[in-house]
């Protein structure tokens, strides 16, 4: 199954965080948001299909998230969860822990946003577009 929807870049993003990475539909985030890479998403998690959304919600099923803008591109593993709500109004979170709330999307991930490519970050900073593929196995 596969997902993709769209977000920009801002020239505050840092991503100097070292256990998450969110990509948000607010349009501004201040230099200390050093987890958010991805502004003015145009989907937030309720937006995700049902089917999507369930197969998110299954602790087995490998979760692949991609960022892509023009000159790179990083992919992220990590897993769903059944006690994942999928239902925050304007955030997505990856995150290396198993810390579940309301933002998170998907938990166990292999890279935060201080471990993602230093060339997709540079484009993020210049305010470049942000593809969001999602992919579950």
């Amino acid at each position: 199954m596969e997902y993709t929807f769209y977000a920009k870049g801002h020239k505050n993003v840092t991503s100097a965080h070292r256990s998450t990475f969110e990509v948000t539909m607010d349009r501004e985030i201040g230099i200390r948001a050093d987890c958010i890479v991805g502004v003015a998403s145009k989907i937030k998690l309720e937006d995700f299909p049902h089917e999507l959304r369930e197969a998110i919600k299954k602790e087995t099923n490998l979760i692949r998230v991609q960022l892509e803008t023009e000159n790179a591109k990083d992919e992220i593993k990590g897993y769903g969860h059944p006690e994942l709500t999928l239902d925050h109004p304007t955030d997505m979170v990856c995150r290396k822990s198993e810390f579940k709330c309301s933002r998170t999307l998907m938990i166990k991930s292999d890279k935060a946003a201080v471990d993602l490519k230093r060339e997709l970050v540079d484009d993020l900073k210049e305010g470049k577009d942000l593809k969001v593929t999602i992919l579950v196995e």
